[in-house]
């Protein structure tokens, strides 16, 4: 492995200690003005005016609200992607804290503003030293990661990849404590696919049930069938998941419905698995809803495909890591059945993406992703800015 020079990195890690504050300015203020996916104009303004102001190279409008900042060396070497994301949910932000959510029913209830905040404070800092650099880092601010099909599918239809050598991208955890770092190969989330059944019966008055299709009677066979695809069609050695989320139908106790709809999600690593449950979801709507001389629909999404970590870079990580904070703080990722569309950029190009701690002993920083009062150490930023820039340095330097 090439050696880095450490007076290098010492100035680097003195710039990032000295803007840490800046960072979580920007942290607060994205959190205070949070965007749903698809909808990010201002935050991509934001971006864009932070990434001009480090005199870097700015494309926007990639694939939507995306945007990358170019950092070129004075050498000429690899390019080198880091990656975050930046919309929020729709969640009501239930936190009593000063750069609470302004934003009615939106929330950045993920991290995405830290992981926006960390990339921007890498980017700020390295672009000081330029000179130091033998190659290039695209910086990539991606919108629409909660919301398949997902900005990353389009950013890199719209060629964002073009001449990246290797990406890698980070991820806050609430559930690890702050200095912890996890890194794994392999697959480390699901592929996460959503399909709404619409079943079409007969409605008419409860008294006379022989007289109608019910359609809740169908639905409840179909519910019960489903539950049954992971336990007797997939291969125990195998993974998967199906979930029924919604079941709706019916507005009063002496009607049997004539419609039902029903919505759930599926999730799988294997993309032969994924396939034949998408397929078996089809055969058993189809058979109990003939059985009843009834009709449907399916409505099924593809979503993210699993994200796959590749062993060579996911390797190169855990030592440099190991390096950066010591040999306790790097822990193994566990795989997981939720998903993440950094996926896309990994069937692309080589590397790894990784969870970084973000939890201490306040009770505030350990409510789970997605929970109205989700909040983090921002200490962890610094440990993000830590992490890309000792990849950086490991390549470019």
């Amino acid at each position: 492995m090439p050696q880095t020079n450490q007076t290098d990195l010492a100035l680097i890690h003195r710039e990032l200690e000295k803007n840490h504050q800046e960072v979580i300015n920007w942290r607060r203020y994205m959190h205070q003005h949070p965007e749903l996916s698809f909808q990010e104009t201002e935050t991509a303004k934001f971006i864009e005016e932070k990434l001009l102001s480090f005199d870097l190279e700015v494309k926007t409008n990639i694939g939507g609200n995306g945007l990358i900042g170019i950092l070129k060396g004075e050498e000429a070497g690899p390019t080198i992607a880091l990656r975050a994301d930046f919309d929020a949910l729709p969640i009501q932000d239930e936190k009593d804290v000063p750069y609470k959510s302004k934003n009615p029913g939106v929330m950045h209830a993920c991290g995405h503003d830290g992981h926006t905040a960390a990339l921007l404070g890498t980017a700020q800092v390295l672009s000081q030293f330029r000179k130091n650099i033998k190659g290039n880092i695209v910086f990539i601010f991606q919108p629409a990661e909660e919301l398949p099909p997902g900005g990353a599918k389009f950013m890199i239809e719209d060629h964002v990849l073009d001449g990246v050598d290797y990406v890698f991208g980070a991820h806050l955890a609430s559930d690890l404590p702050l200095g912890q770092v996890a890194v794994g190969e392999g697959f480390t989330s699901a592929a996460v696919d959503k399909f709404e059944i619409t079943i079409k019966g007969k409605g008419g008055h409860g008294a006379r049930p022989h007289e109608t299709i019910d359609s809740i009677v169908i639905g409840s066979e179909v519910v019960n069938a489903l539950q049954k695809i992971v336990s007797r069609k997939v291969n125990p050695l195998q993974s998967a998941v199906v979930t029924i989320g919604v079941f709706q139908a019916g507005n009063a106790f002496n009607v049997i419905a004539e419609n039902a709809r029903i919505e759930g999600t599926v999730r799988t690593f294997d993309e032969k698995i994924r396939m034949q449950v998408k397929e078996d979801i089809h055969s058993i709507v189809k058979g109990i809803t003939s059985a009843f001389q009834a009709d449907f629909s399916i409505d099924y999404l593809l979503g993210y495909p699993a994200l796959y970590n590749h062993k060579q870079e996911t390797e190169l990580a855990r030592t440099l890591f190991k390096e950066e904070f010591s040999e306790e703080a790097v822990i193994a990722l566990e795989p997981s059945m939720g998903a993440e569309d950094f996926s896309y950029f990994l069937q692309e190009r080589p590397g790894t993406y990784f969870r970084v701690g973000s939890r201490n002993d306040n009770e505030q920083t350990h409510y789970s992703h997605h929970h109205p009062k989700f909040d983090f150490d921002e200490r962890a930023l610094l440990n993000i800015e830590r992490s890309f820039v000792k990849i950086i340095a490991h390549y470019l330097f």
